[in-house]
């Protein structure tokens, strides 16, 4: 099943989640089973749910108008106990990051080596191709060498160890700096 977080490819990248670094955004997951680690996100979406899709809509466009009529309630219209009893519209401000223009590749000042995934998902590694993830088709990632192998990543996130014997990527050894939980912060604050 796709998810638009996170999905079970290299690093766990999803589209979403590639455009949120080149938004300069890390996306973080929590560990697999572990809901706590996520409590009131998780808490939200069970509310979400009893409210909007218990039962669902009979069509897309009815369920969407729950939703919205939801989404409204809920901000401008039900004030919340974490908020002082005020509503989150009261709270609410416009960013002031204005957008960019254009949406900035990852770069990789201290790779040892960067390469462009090519049409089909893959880098030339080798004397061989190695598989990475259609997503990344047309992005630069950067190769690092590791104690155990050559590792790679896409901006902050490590995709894996480069297999050339099997020509494939295979999962990195958890690293501190490289574990990321579902919520997303931003990396030029």
């Amino acid at each position: 099943m796709a998810h638009q977080f996170a999905s079970v490819g290299a690093g766990g990248l999803s589209q979403l989640s590639v455009w949120w670094i080149k938004l300069g955004i890390v996306p973080e997951r929590i560990d697999p089973g572990r809901p706590s680690q996520n409590g009131r996100h998780e808490r939200f979406h069970r509310t979400l749910k009893a409210a909007t899709a218990q039962p669902a809509a009979a069509t897309i466009r009815a369920q969407q108008r729950s939703f919205d009529a939801f989404r409204a309630e809920y901000n401008h219209e039900r004030p919340h106990e974490a908020l002082g009893q005020q509503l989150p519209m009261s709270w609410y401000a416009p960013s002031p990051r204005a957008y960019p223009r254009r949406l900035e590749e990852p770069s990789y000042v201290e790779a040892d080596q960067v390469r462009r995934v090519r049409h089909n998902g893959e880098i030339r590694w080798s004397s061989g191709t190695i598989y990475l993830s259609h997503l990344l088709v047309g992005e630069p990632v950067g190769i690092y060498e590791a104690a155990d192998g050559w590792l790679v990543r896409y901006g902050p996130v490590e995709l894996g160890l480069l297999d050339p014997a099997n020509s494939r990527l295979k999962e990195a050894k958890p690293r501190r700096s490289g574990s990321w939980h579902r919520r997303a912060h931003r990396t030029d604050q």
